[in-house]
């Protein structure tokens, strides 16, 4: 089926199923705080979580009611009732119902060994447990998405119980019928071809699309039965979800609107994909997946020089879309692959012009190369090569020389102390100063601070974020050259800087020697 101009309903589900990932904790107010962002962003449905469930959901939904959103509808989720009780009477429909949102998603089972071995009832009952609890809600006014957990496993066990089921669901008066793939095992020929098999019994305008990625084929499952003529993705940002995540909406939504053509209310916000993604990220307390597609740091970037040349003279020789549709932008990394194209687009990236045939480029060139060699790496460090260029170019020199430093380490009664003595020297003056801290690159830092902030005020905005550690030569033991990463920044900033030698604490003075003057660089003017 061509799936080019057709409409495409967008449901996330990341607050409920999302939140079942392991590590993914959200707060209420990170909750309401996500649904204003979806509600922005354009998302048809949010899915807030289980009503009555947990004291977190209960206050997310009493306050999810004083919302003004602009587009989005809420939905509470839920399953069908119990076996043997009337819908108006059952407990869960009705907790449903005093959530007060304006959509209801209930589950319930389309595989014959749930409904025997897990429910306990008989397969009838099942489907008057479905019909009796579509019917109720909606005729509550309520909007009703039904969710056939275990459809495929169903529907290959049994293809005419998981038509009944989903004729129960659409006969009580559901506006979807969901077609879930809930152990994430099913292949993307078997459930295209299933997919078309309902639509083309029940149309494509009442069938939604639920993926996991246990086989690592939610999205791909998700476009194939867009392809065969569903109508609802339900997926989580950032696929976050139940053991390997959920079809990832971040994915799913420019294959959808740029590569496959179709539409959706939020096509025309695409260029906030990016953002959407990491403001999902720091909510969660998550570091952004760099090689996640669209979104990711890393894709599109570009490490080979011929690749960097290329992309230079056409952009899509080597990428597949305009990074800028998703908020994305094009890097360049420098290496010892890298040529005079590329560390000149990397150097334009970093605000420095820089001639390709030029001496300082040639030098630069050589310089990079041997510094990789010993084991540098600036990849993740762009504040260390820009201090480099910056240099090459004679355009900056460093703030200040660490002059000399000592580390000592102690523990005296189970506690740990070290302590760290720098001389630095500043505009010709010497600086000696001394200070302890739990660990030898804290108390490092924190000398170093001592020494420079009543010259440099500025550095008290700053701070270490992360701090990596690579061994590079594991076979020389404790002997090892070591590469140390650190990410710093302030409320304007973050940059890496990198440092390498075969004593760690030797690497990381070199890494913070560069962050600090490139925080220094950045708050007066560049050169200096």
């Amino acid at each position: 089926m061509n799936s080019s101009g057709r409409p495409v309903k967008i449901y996330d589900t990341t607050l409920r199923d999302g939140t079942q990932g392991e590590g993914i904790s959200f707060s209420v107010t990170d909750k309401l705080l996500i649904t204003q962002r979806l509600d922005a962003f354009g998302v048809d449905y949010i899915e807030g979580g289980f009503p009555g469930s947990n004291p977190r959901d209960i206050a997310y939904f009493n306050e999810a009611r004083g919302l003004k959103l602009q587009h989005a509808r809420l939905a509470a989720f839920g399953s069908t009732r119990r076996a043997g009780v009337k819908a108006s009477e059952d407990a869960q429909l009705r907790t449903l119902l005093d959530s007060g949102m304006p959509v209801m998603t209930i589950v319930g089972k389309t595989w014959q060994l749930h409904v025997t071995e897990i429910l306990r009832t008989t397969p009838e009952e099942n489907l008057a447990m479905i019909e009796d609890s579509v019917a109720y809600l909606v005729a509550q006014g309520r909007e009703v998405v039904y969710d056939a957990e275990h459809f495929f496993d169903g529907f290959k066990s049994d293809p005419d119980y998981a038509f009944r089921v989903l004729s129960a669901a659409l006969r009580g008066g559901a506006g979807h019928v969901t077609l879930c793939d809930t152990n994430g095992g099913t292949m993307v020929d078997d459930f295209q071809r299933i997919v078309a098999q309902v639509v083309g019994e029940f149309g494509g305008d009442k069938v939604g699309l639920h993926c996991h990625n246990d086989s690592g084929l939610g999205v791909a499952l998700s476009l194939a039965g867009i392809t065969a003529g569903a109508s609802m993705v339900q997926g989580t940002v950032n696929g976050y979800g139940e053991r390997t995540g959920n079809t990832n909406l971040t994915t799913v939504l420019p294959n959808l609107f740029l590569k496959m053509g179709c539409t959706a209310s939020c096509a025309g916000n695409l260029g906030e994909l990016r953002e959407l993604s990491l403001f999902f990220d720091e909510l969660a307390n998550l570091r952004p997946d760099t090689k996640a597609p669209y979104v990711g740091l890393s894709a599109f970037a570009h490490k080979g020089g011929l690749h960097a040349n290329a992309a230079q003279k056409v952009k899509n020789s080597y990428e597949h879309i305009d990074p800028a549709l998703v908020g994305n932008q094009t890097r360049v990394l420098v290496s010892d692959m890298a040529g005079r194209s590329s560390v000149a687009m990397k150097a334009k990236e970093l605000g420095y012009a820089l001639e390709e045939k030029s001496a300082e480029m040639k030098q630069l060139i050589e310089e990079l190369k041997e510094l990789e060699f010993r084991g540098y790496e600036f990849e993740a460090a762009d504040a260390s090569l820009k201090l480099l260029i910056a240099k090459a170019l004679g355009v900056h020199r460093p703030f200040y020389v660490l002059e000399g430093y000592r580390v000592m380490i102690e523990r005296h009664e189970g506690e740990l102390f070290a302590e760290a003595t720098v001389k630095v020297m500043v505009n010709g003056q010497p600086l000696h100063t001394v200070a302890e801290c739990t660990g030898p690159v804290g108390a490092l830092d924190k000398a170093l601070r001592l020494a420079l902030e009543g010259i440099y005020p500025e550095l008290k905005e700053m701070e270490l974020r992360d701090y990596k550690v690579r061994i590079l030569e594991s076979r020389s033991g404790a002997n090892s050259r070591t590469r140390v990463l650190i990410e710093s920044g302030d409320a304007r900033a973050v940059w890496g800087t990198v440092g390498v030698s075969d004593n760690i604490v030797d690497a990381s003075a070199e890494a913070l020697t560069d962050a600090i003057n490139f925080k220094l660089m950045l708050s007066r003017g560049g050169a200096k």
